[in-house]
């Protein structure tokens, strides 16, 4: 089997992303691991957005969690032996870096980068916005995106990510199943394994069950 016939076989998938996100970081730096049966494609969303859409609050935002989860992303990075550190201040604001990688259309190779710039090099684009432009490839003169047609984008991306059945970062969704978290990179694999996995029957009851409150 030739290398483009290969590509053929692999199914698409769609990997919705916020730079904010530490587990998305760590969930591209093992992308490679679904690669052989996925296409996947990256799309930048606005995790504040998806979160406030969907009802959902992000561990930064909860004082009790914070500290665990950030301690837990330390030893986390440990585990898998990736570079890591923190940006000057988390959460931060990456509404206008969001907006460029929509408006370049962002293909891994520059997600990467943006990634690496605030959970390798430990920064907060907006502090450093001409150094952040050249470490992706840009003219360190790139402006902020400003323009309505990348804002309605960057909206739309949103969007589809909640209709996608996404309420938080990374979310990889493949066949319509929506599987987030780094920890389900394993989930995902055995579903690639075993398609009609959803159609089981303690599947879909876990699908729907009623609430008890």
């Amino acid at each position: 089997m030739t290398q483009d016939q290969a590509d053929e076989k692999r199914i698409k998938g769609t990997l919705y992303y916020d730079i904010i996100s530490p587990f998305s970081y760590f969930y591209i730096k093992q992308r490679h691991r679904l690669e052989k049966h996925v296409d996947i494609q990256p799309v930048p969303i606005l995790l504040g957005g998806l979160l406030r859409a969907t009802d959902n609050r992000g561990p930064g935002e909860i004082e009790a969690k914070r500290p665990h989860t950030y301690q837990y992303c330390v030893w986390l990075a440990e585990k898998l032996g990736l570079p890591f550190r923190f940006p000057e201040h988390h959460p931060f604001l990456t509404v206008a870096a969001q907006r460029l990688l929509v408006g370049q259309d962002a293909q891994w190779n520059m997600v990467e980068r943006a990634f690496e710039y605030v959970w390798v090099e430990g920064k907060d684009p907006n502090l450093s916005w001409p150094e952040f432009c050249q470490y992706l490839g840009l003219a360190e003169d790139t402006p902020k995106p400003d323009t309505p047609e990348v804002k309605v984008k960057l909206i739309s991306n949103t969007e589809r990510a909640k209709a996608d059945g996404a309420f938080g970062v990374p979310t990889l969704v493949i066949n319509g199943h929506a599987f987030w978290g780094v920890d389900t990179i394993d989930w995902a694999l055995d579903y690639l394994d075993r398609p009609n996995m959803f159609k089981d029957v303690a599947y879909r009851y876990a699908g729907q069950v009623p609430s008890g409150l």
